[in-house]
């Protein structure tokens, strides 16, 4: 009797222990359709070189008293090949925690590359697992970057209550950065719970008035800023205290559909920068897909406030006046980087090696001409209302300047060249691929215009004008950085009259042009003979590489390019 008591008493503690086995799955059921992100398609710069995954399910959350191992179904997220010529790259900035949940293709990290700057996406929905590699760290294009899958984190990463909460150990093995994230986190959480139908409430618009135009005055010391993608939308998370109730969690998943469908969502990373920039996210359009407001979109609109303010239109705060000289005295606003040490983006890095390299490998020289481009002047001036309505952009002069040096290297092949020292070689391109130097806040890249030579001054401008406006706002693809046969820089759009620029290597030369100014010049009247008239001039110089173009060859060069320009003979390209 003893013996089946003890039976019984054991069938029933099996029952009763499988009866609350079924209720935690259905909890747990319930809870991961409340915590379903929406899944909305990501950036073109954030999709740029990643590999496109089909959505996929998010797997259930976590319960609270329970720890799933993690990593069991873990996805491997790697960094993609970004172009042909990119070998490795280097992660800038973790956008997620361990812990963290992502949705499919929400940006998971900002990784740097020598050619572009751009974020990969998760490739499936769920939790991060791992991170496997630090920020600033180089990698080549293959590694694992971190590890993406169903419940909470294995080990000491992980969290008691699933995926709502980090611990504190996640929380220290996070990036340098990690209080901003944080910070960021924590608003998005609290965002949703408290008002999951309306991402961008009120609370954009009251974080977004505090610092005015003296916050914006830290945007950007250059005036064009680069276009920057957009963080990411994080998924909302639920309160690991509170059960979700079958309303509820129709309220988040009907507030997850309409997310993904508003032009007004505004990622948590997003909201903070309006906020530091005195930036009104109620009142700005976004540039992003499904008009979704972007990084970019907050640092424009923030230089367009600090531009407005110095121009009298808006008032700067009293501080703003008290601690840096106003605009009315003359001098030039103080660096909000004066006094900081900091360390060197992926970029720079690659632009100093480069410029170094290429002063150690060939033999530069530069050569000067001046050219008088009154004619062409006149010429622009007689067409440029109707060529940008036709065209689409401005004619500028460095169309013209553009198509002159093009022409030349058809006749000059030794400067549209290449050589390769340890072949011995030197290679002739039979195409015209045009660099053309564009000044962005992260520094100075090269977009090439492929067959260039093939293009007349319209489709030049309209050429120049898309790579210099897609390089700005970081939308150019690695491919579109590479294969250039001779390069073109313009420093006189900052008012220089001439530089020695540095040769791209493996090319052998590289034009620069100046400002165009007036002066007084001594020219031949077929009426009165050699008189004094006011000119429009302008200096071409010519770096080449002494190596494989003599000097003798880089003069004709310049003065075959002088001679085009000074005849202006372009009526017909221009349809005149």
């Amino acid at each position: 009797n003893e013996s089946d008591s003890d039976a019984a008493a054991d069938a029933n503690e099996s029952d009763s222990d499988a009866a609350a086995d079924v209720d935690a799955d259905a909890a747990s059921g319930d809870s991961s359709q409340g915590d379903q992100p929406s899944e909305e398609p990501s950036d073109d710069t954030s999709d740029e070189g990643a590999t496109d995954a089909p959505p996929s399910e998010q797997a259930p959350a976590a319960e609270a008293d329970a720890k799933p191992s993690g990593g069991g179904d873990a996805t491997d997220v790697t960094l993609p090949a970004l172009g042909e010529s990119v070998t490795e790259g280097t992660v800038t900035q973790w956008l997620k925690s361990v812990g963290d949940e992502v949705a499919v293709d929400e940006p998971l990290l900002e990784v740097s590359t020598d050619k572009v700057d751009t974020e990969i996406p998760s490739p499936v929905a769920g939790t991060v697992q791992e991170i496997l590699v630090e920020e600033d760290e180089t990698v080549e294009v293959g590694t694992v970057l971190a590890r993406v899958g169903a419940g909470a984190p294995s080990g000491d990463s992980g969290s008691e209550s699933g995926s709502a909460a980090k611990t504190p150990d996640s929380q220290s093995q996070s990036d340098p950065d990690s209080d901003s994230q944080s910070e960021s986190q924590a608003e998005s959480k609290s965002d949703t719970q408290e008002t999951p139908e309306a991402p961008e409430s009120s609370d954009a618009a009251a974080t977004s008035t505090g610092d005015g135009a003296d916050s914006a005055d830290d945007v950007s010391a250059n005036d064009d800023p680069v276009g920057q993608t957009d963080a990411g939308e994080v998924p909302a998370a639920e309160d690991k205290e509170e059960e979700p109730t079958a309303e509820k969690t129709s309220d988040v998943r009907a507030a997850a559909s309409g997310d993904s469908e508003s032009k007004n969502y505004v990622t948590p990373l997003v909201r903070k920068l309006a906020s530091q920039h005195g930036v009104d996210l109620a009142v700005l359009t976004g540039t992003g897909v499904g008009g979704r407001i972007r990084k970019q979109d907050v640092l424009e609109a923030a230089e367009t406030a600090k531009q407005e303010a110095e121009s009298g239109q808006q008032d700067k705060p009293v501080a703003a006046a008290a601690s840096a000289p106003t605009t009315a005295t003359g001098q030039p606003e103080p660096s909000s980087l004066r006094g900081k040490t900091e360390k060197l983006s992926r970029l720079r890095k690659v632009i100093a090696a480069r410029m170094v390299e290429s002063l150690q490998t060939s033999a530069q020289l530069t050569t000067v001409v001046e050219v008088d481009v009154t004619a062409i002047s006149r010429l622009r001036h007689e067409v440029k209302a109707g060529f940008e309505a036709r065209e689409g952009v401005k004619l500028s002069f460095l169309a013209f300047f553009a198509k002159a040096a093009i022409d030349a290297l058809k006749s000059y092949p030794q400067v549209n060249a290449s050589i390769d020292t340890a072949a011995g070689e030197v290679t002739y391109h039979d195409g015209e691929h045009l660099g053309v130097a564009v000044d962005t806040e992260r520094g100075l890249l090269v977009p090439v215009i492929k067959d260039a030579g093939d293009l007349s001054i319209a489709g030049l401008a309209r050429k120049i004008a898309d790579l210099a406006a897609r390089t700005r706002d970081n939308k150019i693809g690695p491919d579109e950085l590479s294969g250039g046969t001779f390069t073109l820089t313009n420093t006189g759009s900052r008012g220089a009259l001439f530089d020695t620029p540095i040769i791209n290597q493996p090319q052998v030369a590289i034009l620069g042009t100046g400002t165009v100014v007036k002066r007084p010049v001594v020219i031949d009247d077929a009426n009165l003979g050699e008189t004094i008239a006011v000119r429009q001039m302008v200096y071409l110089a010519l770096t080449y590489d002494h190596r494989l173009v003599d000097g003798a060859d880089a003069a004709r060069f310049l003065t075959t390019i002088k001679q085009r320009l000074e005849e202006a003979k372009f009526q017909s390209e221009l349809g005149l």
